[in-house]
C-alpha cells in the first residue's frame, strides 16, 4: 500500500485529492493538512509520497520541502503548482523535489504519478513550462550539461535516458535486461558525475544533452522537436502513468 500525505492550504484541494487517490486500491491518503504542523504530521504518517503545494500563506512550500528531505528515510515529494509560481519552481527542483504537478492534473494520471514517485521514479507536467526549466539550467550551462554526459559511460547514458523518461529502478532493470541492484549502482554512478543531482535534475539535463529526441513525448504541439526546445517540456514518468497535461487555470 502506497501511503500518501496531501499539504495544502485549501481544503477543497486537499478534499479532491483525496477523493481521487481513493479511488486506487493500492494508495491510501494517510495525512492532510495545511502547511502549519505540515513536518510533524507528515513524518508522524510514515508517508512515502508527499504532494505539497509549492505556495501556501501560513509557510513556505520550500522550507517544507527542505525540511521533509533531512529525514533518514525521506518520502519522495512533488511539488503542486500553477502557471504563476516559476521561480518556486525552480528553487523546488534545486533543493531536491521528485516531481512538479499542475492542481487540476487529470485524475487517473494523478494517480499513475503517485505510483511512479512510489517506485523511485520522478514525474514532470508539461504544464510546467519551458520557461521553468530554463531558468533552472540557465546557471548550469547548456555546455557544461553536454560535457558531463560525454564522461559517462555508454550504459550509465543508457539510464539516463530512461531517467529522463521518469522511469524508476526497477522499469529500468527491466527495460535493460539488468539486474535492480546493477542499475542501482548505475544511477548512483552517473548522478554523482553529473554534480550530485538528483533523478528530476538528471532528466532535465539528459533533455538538454539530446538523449530524449526518441522519447515518445518528444514531438511538441504543432511541430517537430524535443520538448526541450520548443513549448513546454514533455511529461517524465513510468509507462502507462506519465504526468497529465496540464491545462489553463
Amino acid at each position: 500500500m502506497i501511503r500518501v500525505a496531501v499539504v495544502d492550504d485549501e481544503a477543497l484541494v486537499r478534499s479532491g485529492l483525496r477523493l481521487i487517490l481513493g479511488t486506487a486500491p493500492d494508495i491510501e491518503v494517510v495525512a492532510e493538512c495545511s502547511g502549519a504542523g505540515a513536518v510533524a504530521a507528515v513524518r508522524g504518517s510514515a508517508a512515502d509520497v508527499v504532494l505539497l503545494d509549492i505556495r501556501m500563506p501560513d509557510v513556505d512550500g520550500l522550507t517544507v520541502l527542505r525540511r521533509l528531505l533531512e529525514a533518514d528515510r525521506a518520502p519522495a515529494v512533488a511539488m503542486l503548482t500553477t502557471f504563476d509560481a516559476q521561480e518556486y519552481v525552480t528553487a523546488a527542483l534545486r533543493a531536491g523535489a521528485a516531481g512538479f504537478l499542475l492542481k487540476d492534473t487529470d485524475p487517473e494520471q494523478l494517480v499513475g504519478a503517485v505510483r511512479t514517485l512510489a517506485q523511485g521514479g520522478s514525474v514532470l507536467d508539461p504544464g510546467v513550462t519551458r520557461a521553468v526549466i530554463g531558468g533552472y539550467l540557465a546557471a548550469e550551462a547548456e555546455a557544461t550539461a553536454s560535457a558531463a554526459v560525454e564522461a559517462l559511460t555508454p550504459r550509465e547514458r543508457e539510464v539516463l535516458a530512461l531517467l529522463g523518461e521518469g522511469l524508476a529502478n526497477p522499469q529500468i532493470a527491466e527495460r535493460m535486461g539488468l539486474a535492480p541492484s546493477t542499475v542501482k549502482d548505475h544511477v548512483r554512478a552517473l548522478l554523482a558525475k553529473l554534480g550530485g543531482v538528483n533523478r528530476v535534475q538528471a532528466a532535465i539535463v539528459a533533455d538538454r544533452a539530446g538523449l530524449l529526441a526518441g522519447a515518445p513525448w518528444a514531438e511538441g504541439p504543432g511541430g517537430s522537436g524535443r520538448p526541450g526546445r520548443t513549448g513546454a517540456p514533455g511529461t517524465a514518468g513510468a509507462p502507462g502513468a506519465a504526468g497529465a497535461p496540464g491545462g489553463p487555470r
